[in-house]
């Protein structure tokens, strides 16, 4: 059974950090793409930045590049999203999701609608 559980979500100050883990199980992690996806209240959802574990490249989005960094631990079938220098507009339910190799990556982050596997989603505010 396919799984990708979110987690490392909370409350946290602008200006700070968090680490976002999103662990998966029923598929090689190497055989997909891993792309973090949040959504704000009102808003739509929004690509954040992606991986491909098989050779780690990486993709981010132009509102969270130089303060996110995403990575992964095929070992831990594990793919993490460090975000530092938190502003209040990051505040939103973050999800990761597993997508196919075919595509680029930012073709698969910002325009492609047909992601196979979502996690649950973990909350993140920033505020003061």
């Amino acid at each position: 059974q396919v799984q990708l559980v979110e987690s490392g979500g909370g409350l946290v100050q602008p200006g700070g950090s968090l680490r976002l883990s999103c662990t998966t199980s029923g598929f090689t992690l190497d055989d997909y793409a891993i792309g973090w996806f949040r959504q704000a209240p009102g808003k739509e959802r929004e690509g954040v930045s992606c991986i491909r574990p098989r050779d780690n490249s990486t993709y981010y989005s132009d509102s969270v590049k130089g303060r996110f960094t995403i990575s992964r631990d095929n070992a831990k079938s594990t793919v993490y999203l460090q975000m530092s220098v938190l502003k209040p507009e990051d505040t939103a339910v973050y999800y990761c999701a597993a997508g196919p190799l075919d595509y680029g990556l930012g073709y698969l982050l910002l325009y492609y609608n047909g992601m196979e596997y979502w996690g649950k989603g973990t909350l993140v505010t920033v505020s003061s």
